[in-house]
């Protein structure tokens, strides 16, 4: 049978190529983002994951050879099945997590199961496309759309394609299965499989926050109040009895029962010893909870805040309730603050010095975290440091 008897017809094969690879690739991101989300420690999980990924595409590959007859309604299934366990992979992640002690197995499960199904697809659109190209020219179309990928994979990730790849894969299935006549008694299953998963993952998109607010509800023990994805971090605001908690990325910042110890032990001990202090740097504090803490001394007159977030500042600065915990400090007229990265701002800034700098970083539990815990990032913090001058810094909970 003459499957690929046009030149739009291989454009659409070869087009398909980019599908299953970008698709492929940012469904083992997002399952290591969401590993690394849900279990900490993201190089060992992003190392592990990618490794298993890899593994999986050569066994798929390997398997390839035992499928015969009927290539692309094969293909055309497969494409159905990555859709529905790609597009679903992050929603049965989240919802398992609290309930199954076996998590990490159904985590590399499907992780092999979409590396061993995206390897079997190249092998056998190579096959479809054989007879229709030379050997040279195939594999140079072919690899040249499936390396390409990479460099689109990780921009569309983080920006717009996260919620649409499912439905991606199964797109694909659904216009081959129209445009190309294709040898298989079950040919009106495979077209009913690729219109019905299309309406499960358009349902599992619309219902995405929903399921996604579920899934928090029983990792926290108090009701969630607030809960938003930045594009740095997981916010989330839970209060009970008349406590207000801040969780980032799963991790407690504070607890508005006894948020003021921590606070208190910040400032006061370093900056009470400063004479005369006008100008306070605080890295990161987006809560204003050291602000607030800092506007107790009149002397001082110029505040900087440098907060990665501005998710985060602009909920404790225009949120009522919030606003009661921080003393509404980041409406002071002495404060400024900005949202970028600390240690490029650190790098780049080349203002007056400052006499107290308060460093309220997280835990360095990952890299990104951890270079601010560097003599790199010391030294960058004596250039900005009056001579007189002193710096606090939170140096992990025991």
């Amino acid at each position: 049978m003459d499957i690929v008897n046009d030149k739009n017809k291989q454009l659409l094969l070869l087009i398909s190529v980019f599908v299953i690879a970008t698709c492929g690739l940012i469904y083992e991101l997002i399952a290591g983002t969401l590993a690394s989300y849900l279990l900490g420690d993201s190089v060992t999980k992003f190392s592990l994951i990618i490794e298993i990924y890899l593994f999986s595409l050569i066994i798929g590959s390997f398997l390839s050879k035992y499928i015969h007859k009927n290539l692309l309604g094969w293909f055309i299934q497969l494409e159905i099945i990555v859709g529905m366990v790609g597009g679903l992979s992050s929603s049965i992640l989240f919802l398992s997590f609290e309930h199954v002690s076996g998590f990490q197995i159904i985590l590399y499960g499907l992780i092999i199961t979409t590396g061993i199904l995206v390897g079997l697809e190249i092998p056998l659109l190579m096959r479809i496309l054989k007879d229709k190209l030379e050997f040279s020219e195939l594999v140079s179309k072919v690899f040249t759309f499936d390396y390409i990928v990479a460099l689109f994979a990780s921009i569309l990730f983080p920006l717009f394609m996260v919620p649409y790849l499912g439905l991606l894969n199964v797109a694909v299935a659904i216009i081959l299965c129209f445009k190309f006549e294709i040898e298989s008694k079950f040919i009106g299953l495979l077209k009913f499989q690729a219109i019905f998963c299309a309406f499960l993952l358009v349902e599992g998109f619309v219902l995405s926050e929903k399921i996604q607010t579920i899934a928090e509800a029983n990792s926290y023990c108090e009701n969630i109040i607030f809960s938003k994805s930045s594009p740095y971090q997981r916010i989330v605001l839970t209060q009970e009895t008349n406590q207000t908690k801040l969780y980032l990325n799963g991790n407690l910042q504070f607890n508005s029962a006894d948020e003021y110890r921590y606070n208190e032990a910040l400032v006061h001990p370093g900056l009470s010893r400063i004479y005369n202090p006008k100008r306070v740097l605080i890295l990161v504090g987006g809560d204003g909870f050291a602000v607030r803490e800092v506007l107790k001394y009149p002397d001082v007159n110029t505040i900087t805040l440098v907060d990665l977030d501005p998710s985060v500042t602009s909920l404790f600065k225009h949120t009522k309730f919030l606003n009661k915990l921080n003393d509404n400090a980041l409406s002071a007229p002495k404060l400024t603050i900005i949202n970028t990265d600390a240690f490029s701002w650190l790098k780049q800034n080349d203002t007056e010095p400052y006499d107290f700098i308060i460093i309220d970083f997280p835990d360095p539990s990952n890299f990104s975290v951890g270079k601010l815990f560097t003599n790199s990032f010391c030294k960058e913090i004596k250039k900005v440091l009056t001579p007189e001058g002193m710096f606090v810094v939170q140096s992990t909970s025991l």
